[in-house]
């Protein structure tokens, strides 16, 4: 069967302008078919072909709806190419179908008739040969994941575990088998310092010295390690790394593959205690290890290509799904992730107090309890980018601010770029959430790093604005004070500069930008009362400038901070505990409990509701809100009407309800600590 690939479909149907096409075509040693109808035509491309070739009148007043939905709907690798016959030229002036059909086909190439036969072979070869170019890429990306699914054999059946560890942070990812080797289960957590906790005592210095010594040799490192699984069995893993660099040649982390060879260890201890005696087999022992230590430098060679070129191939995807993939994970996921984190510092906060002086023991829950707690973080981030997270606006001292986030800056932009911070002598605090404003401000100077080029000169201007005209934004009468990122790149046209701030809108090539940067930072000075302001010419740089409502009409506290309250003693009464995730329910009673508390667990909004009916006299009800059937708002007012004055607390991680949603309710955040809680009860069972 002829390979269509290579064929050139011709669609003319009026007088003889396909069988003079195919004549030129066939002469110049390319295949050709012919269509009489757009119908025919979409039935032939969805066969295949490397190009066509059509007049402008064959589709000028057809409907060519389903033939711009098939080339939409063609898949990443695939842009079919259009050669248009037409009378009128390539200029919208000349031809004002060109833009219908160039938006319609998308890959088109327009030759005005009457044309050269070597002109049309010409163009037709030059489409022919794009189209052979896509059909390679797409046997390449088929390529890819075979082999992603070989080295996943690969690893499978020689019992290979996954690792990599960041530098210089020890941060460790560690895959199932991996985690397997020391004995620990798919689903558990085993960070760098679990690694080091497992290890023999006499091995954890190896280690170190281990991750220290290829960063000044740069050489690869294999190493076995004894380690006591949480079971108290001792085993043996051994370890293959190799270092990985950044673009700045720099480490950035080690990665390698682990093995259990504890009974390679078990079988060399045994043969080391009877050498004396079985000095014969001792070469076919040696030649045995050297031979599986040969195959596993060999396998940790199936690997660093495979995943190579699996990575290659996966990025030019990735791209393309990472918005929307995170769009629809950010909410879901900072709300389940808010319930994880609540029992994991809630249960930390007992664990600690229940400790005693152990300091080991302390540490590591301290340790646990800061990656919780970076955990939170994250969760706002997620939050902030997804733009459903309550600003926390505070006074700010910009000048404070920019001085304190001056080393990051110098950092992110690297040794050939100048950073200079200015500042006018009377600047006003202002009133801004200033987690928010430092991520807007590190994204500017970052966008401006990137309009350098790799050198030149960036400015943080910090300004008082008297004149609201200057934003020339929708600003407030008032005054403001501004932070300004000036740079000395190529600028912008007007064109760019209007869509500048519009979302996804980008630049920047393929897989080196969302497009969203300047999108948040314009949200995040709207919502704050104050503006984004983006100026910039050809040829005269760019600066953004952020306004933000000065703070100067708010009294400014004279007293020293006020040092946290103490723990409240304990209480007592009886909590009713609503919450559909038990394990949520479960931690938050315990420091209920903890406090002094009588607690009545209930899932359900029905069960909360019947157990009231059927004689519960609690002092104060507690109720998450994400509830199947009844949110904890709804909970809340059939409450109110069966038990009027019941003190209720409404603890949600969803930080997206407003003031006039909660209808007058008290609100807690998830994750909370146990003070927190604790607080919050004292204020609500005092004003009962």
């Amino acid at each position: 069967m002829p390979d269509r690939r290579e064929h050139v479909l011709v669609f003319a149907p009026a007088g003889r302008d396909a069988q003079v096409a195919r004549r030129v075509l066939e002469a110049g040693g390319t295949q050709t078919l012919t269509c009489h109808s757009l119908g025919g035509l979409l039935a032939e491309i969805e066969l295949g072909v490397g190009a066509v070739v059509l007049t402008d009148e064959a589709i000028a007043q057809a409907d060519v709806n389903p033939l711009a939905a098939w080339l939409r709907a063609q898949p990443p690798w695939a842009d079919l190419p259009f050669i248009v016959l037409t009378h009128q030229g390539g200029s919208v002036e000349r031809n004002p179908a060109a833009e219908r059909l160039t938006s319609a086909l998308a890959n088109v190439s327009l030759l005005e008739r009457p044309f050269h036969a070597t002109t049309l072979v010409s163009i037709v070869r030059a489409a022919l040969r794009a189209r052979r170019r896509q059909y390679m890429a797409r046997d390449a990306l088929d390529a890819a994941h075979e082999s992603e699914a070989k080295l996943r054999i690969a690893m499978e059946a020689g019992r290979l575990g996954a690792w990599e560890i960041a530098l210089p942070d020890r941060t460790l990812l560690a895959s199932v088998q991996c985690k397997a080797d020391f004995g620990r289960g798919a689903d558990e957590l085993f960070g760098y310092g679990d690694l080091l906790a497992s290890l023999h005592p006499d091995d954890r210095s190896r280690l170190e010295r281990t991750l220290a010594e290829p960063l000044q040799q740069r050489i690869d490192t294999t190493v076995a390690y004894r380690c006591t699984w949480p079971d108290g069995s001792l085993h043996a893993v051994e370890i293959k790394g190799r270092l990985r660099l950044n673009a700045r040649g720099e480490p950035a982390s080690m990665a390698g593959v682990s093995l259990d060879v504890t009974e390679r260890m078990q079988a060399e201890a045994e043969r080391d205690r009877l050498l004396a005696a079985l000095s014969a087999e001792r070469g076919a022992l040696e030649q045995r290890v050297a031979a599986r230590t040969a195959d596993l430098a060999a396998a940790n060679s199936v690997l660093k290509r495979e995943v190579d070129a699996k990575n290659r191939a996966e990025d030019q995807l990735r791209q393309s799904q990472k918005l929307e993939t995170m769009g629809q994970l950010v909410g879901g996921v900072a709300h389940d992730f808010n319930n994880l984190l609540m029992v994991i510092l809630s249960s930390l906060e007992l664990l600690r107090r229940r400790a005693g002086v152990d300091a080991p023991t302390l540490r590591l829950i301290d340790s646990a309890r800061r990656g919780a707690e970076r955990g939170s973080m994250l969760t706002k981030r997620l939050l902030a980018f997804a733009r459903k997270q309550d600003l926390e606006p505070e006074r700010t001292d910009l000048v404070e601010l920019a001085a304190g986030m001056t080393d990051l800056m110098r950092r992110s932009v690297g040794p050939r770029i100048e950073i200079q911070v200015r500042q006018d002598s009377d600047v006003p605090d202002v009133i801004v959430d200033r987690i928010q404003l430092e991520m807007a401000l590190l994204n500017l100077v970052v966008n401006a790093r990137d309009a350098l080029a790799g050198s030149g000169r960036i400015a943080i201007v910090i300004r008082r604005e008297r004149d609201v005209e200057a934003a020339d934004a929708p600003l407030a009468p008032g005054d403001y004070a501004s932070i300004s990122v000036e740079d000395s790149g190529p600028g912008m046209d007007a064109e760019t500069l209007r869509q500048a701030v519009e979302p996804f809108f980008s630049t920047k090539g393929v897989g080196q930008g969302t497009g969203l940067g300047l999108s948040m930072v314009h949200g995040m000075a709207r919502q704050s009362g104050g503006a984004f302001v983006l100026k910039s010419r050809p040829g005269q740089g760019t600066t953004a400038s952020i306004w933000l409502p000065s703070a100067e009409h708010l009294p400014r506290s004279t007293q020293a901070p006020t040092p946290p309250p103490a723990r409240p003693g304990a209480r007592t009464g009886t909590i009713l505990m609503v919450d559909d995730d038990e394990l949520v329910a479960a931690s938050t009673a315990a420091m209920l409990e903890d406090l002094g508390y009588s607690v009545v667990t209930r899932h359900s909004a029905k069960d909360a509701l019947e157990a009231l009916r059927s004689g519960t006299m609690p002092d104060l009800l507690i109720t998450d809100q994400a509830m199947p059937v009844t949110t904890g708002v709804e909970l809340a007012a059939q409450v109110r009407r069966l038990c009027p004055g019941l003190p209720i607390l409404l603890a949600t991680g969803y930080s997206e309800l407003l003031g006039s949603d909660l209808h007058g309710l008290a609100k807690l955040t998830k994750p909370f600590s146990q003070d927190e809680l604790a607080r919050e009860l004292n204020r609500l069972l005092a004003t009962a």
